[in-house]
């Protein structure tokens, strides 16, 4: 099948490496010359395990390719990704401007009949907006309606593991209103579901609900546990120990229920955003969902507020080694990052702070280049050295077995603060460290 992605961003790479590794012939295009000239030779604007070799191997193949040409790119695909950004506004809604000028340049160049995706995440109502703008364009050539269909396919990816979650999906969800457009999809999702049929069809409107609920969801159950943590704190209680006890329970399951210092990325903060900002304007008060919001705001400031609970308001001449920076492991997204809380509330208090990262140091520099006093390691040891204190941000798994003797040598105190629950307090102790985690009681 023909395919064309517009949007060379995180879904639109993944969505075109993936499908042209099942012998697809894809094209992504995106308007920005200088990143089409960087994937052409090789360069990936993102980190993603695994992205890089498959993009690679399938321009290779000559079933990937990437352009700036519009029109070319129009031509190429029988069915038509959309797979844009779609930052939020001042208002938390979903700024939408990228989907119809993507929407518009299909109709200004198409000249057979097409099936337009919306592969990026969308408010209800916005393939109504698609097919409106596409059918102006069209309206303004003379060709009418030209039996042009727009299809909902929200993506349900996770960063770190997007390729996975693509090959062999959970559920792939296609809304739709024709027959023959649902027959495609279905036809261009079977390989990924061949062992069990995994597509499930609705009308467009509630798939486009189902993707804001589905992020909604996952970021209460984040919530939820954060706290329950601070709670298991107050009552001396375990938050591991709960979790497990939860997590074992059929009914609910262990995904998402980790206590930290709360989510980030390029989903959920703006994704609840929007769903909040879609309520209001029907008049629905989605009171579980705002409280999640507020409850994640609040979580990203208990990590600084733990350490001045130990170190005193004033951290004047106070230096912290901080391990992560990206949202969470396995990718470079620093959008809605907890780090950057942690990093501008220590600053703040007059620390100095030397922060490694495995791969997201590039794009944490420019987004921390306004605060004073903050270095970047280039290992994990490195930004240990001659700290009063150790702050875990990210769950990386070079972190997970460190060398403690070596970490106790470069710190001026064995003392480290836990965003994530990464080591057991009782080890912890017994290597000499006064350890402070989240949800569980300080040693």
């Amino acid at each position: 099948m023909r395919v064309t992605v517009i949007g060379s961003g995180y879904v639109g790479l993944v969505t075109g490496a993936c499908l042209a590794e099942t012998g697809n012939s894809v094209v992504c295009l995106d308007i920005d010359e200088g990143k089409i000239a960087r994937l052409r030779a090789g360069e990936m604007p993102i980190y993603e395990p695994g992205l890089r070799e498959l993009i690679l191997a399938r321009m290779m193949s000559g079933k990937l390719s990437f352009t700036s040409d519009v029109a070319a790119a129009t031509a190429h695909g029988t069915v038509q990704f959309i797979a844009v950004g779609t930052p939020p506004g001042e208002d938390g809604s979903a700024d939408l401007n990228h989907v119809l000028a993507a929407a518009r340049a299909i109709g200004r160049y198409m000249s057979e009949p097409r099936i337009v995706v919306d592969k990026s995440t969308v408010p209800v109502g916005t393939a109504d907006l698609v097919r409106e703008a596409i059918a102006d364009e069209l309206r303004q050539r003379g060709l009418g309606e030209l039996g042009f269909q727009v299809v909902s396919n929200p993506e349900f990816l996770k960063e770190g593991a997007a390729i996975k979650d693509f090959m062999r999906p959970d559920r792939v969800v296609i809304g739709c209103d024709d027959e023959l457009a649902r027959a495609t999809m279905r036809d261009l999702y079977a390989p990924f579901v061949r062992s069990h049929d995994r597509i499930l069809t609705m009308d467009v409107r509630s798939a486009e609900l189902t993707k804001y609920a589905a992020n909604a969801m996952l970021a209460t159950r984040i919530s939820f546990m954060n706290e329950l943590a601070a709670l298991a704190e107050a009552v001396d209680a375990d938050i591991e120990s709960v979790r497990e006890g939860l997590g074992t329970d059929t009914r609910i399951g262990l995904s998402f229920l980790y206590a930290g210092c709360g989510y980030g990325g390029s989903c959920f903060p703006k994704d609840v955003q929007a769903l909040l900002h879609t309520a209001q304007a029907k008049g629905v008060e989605l009171g579980v969902v705002r409280a999640v919001e507020h409850a994640n705001a609040a979580q990203k400031h208990v990590l600084a507020a733990k350490i001045k609970a130990r170190l005193g308001d004033d951290l004047s001449g106070r230096r912290f080694g901080l391990w992560g920076l990206a949202f969470k492991p396995d990718t470079d997204d620093m959008r809605e990052a907890p780090s950057l809380s942690v990093v501008r509330s220590l600053v703040a208090a007059g620390a100095t702070v030397c922060a490694y990262d495995p791969v997201a140091t590039d794009v944490a520099r420019p987004l921390l280049q306004d605060v004073p006093r903050v270095e970047f390691a280039e290992n994990a040891e490195a930004a240990c050295e001659g700290a009063d204190a150790l702050v875990i941000v990210t769950e990386w798994k070079e972190f997970r077995s460190p060398d403690f003797d070596d970490i106790s040598r470069r710190l001026r105190r064995r003392l480290i603060f836990d965003g994530r629950n990464m080591y057991r307090p009782a080890a912890m102790r017994d290597a000499g460290f006064e350890y402070h985690s989240i949800g569980r009681r300080a040693v």
